[in-house]
Parts: C-alpha cells; structure tokens; sequence
C-alpha cells in the first residue's frame, strides 16, 4: 500500500513478485515532487522490491529522490545485483 505525505511516498506491506505489479500501477502519477520513499513499513521484499525502485528513480526523474528505512534483505539484494549506488539512502 502506498500513501503520499507532503514529499514524502510511505510504503507498508510486502514488496514482493506478487504485490509489485499493483504497487508499481497504484505509484502511476504519485512521484511527482517525491523526494523521500519511506520503506519502514515493507514487511517482506525479493528482487521484484529492487526493480520497483529502480522504476521509481527512472520515473521520478529526480535525482535527488532516496529511499529511508530500506529493509536489511533489500539492501544485501541491491549489493548482490551491484546496483546499490542506484539505490541512495
């Protein structure tokens, strides 16, 4: 579930293969003047989460846009998958 506060986009619930396709659909015009992605509320992730925020930044078109409160098991998969650095926090 995805909630918009001030520039702020709080994310709760998993962002996993099943949920990232409603997730990625319901974030459709929401980016706008984003500037944090708040992940304190993500109770599960998979590499689906790491391609969703990749997504985000391309969308946003922001490149101050960061992501707070990622989840310990998503930064180990953005480290494996080397793309970490796209990933600001």
């Amino acid at each position: 579930m995805l909630t918009r506060d001030g520039d702020q986009l709080k994310v709760a619930g998993p962002l996993n293969i099943e949920s990232v396709p409603a997730l990625l659909a319901q974030s459709n015009g929401m980016l706008k003047d984003v500037a944090v992605v708040d992940l304190a509320g993500v109770t599960e992730v998979d590499s689906a989460a790491v391609s969703l925020l990749l997504e985000w930044r391309r969308q946003a078109q922001n490149s101050a846009l960061r992501f707070a409160h990622l989840p310990a098991a998503l930064k180990s998969l953005a480290d494996l998958y080397g793309v970490a650095d796209l990933i600001p926090q």
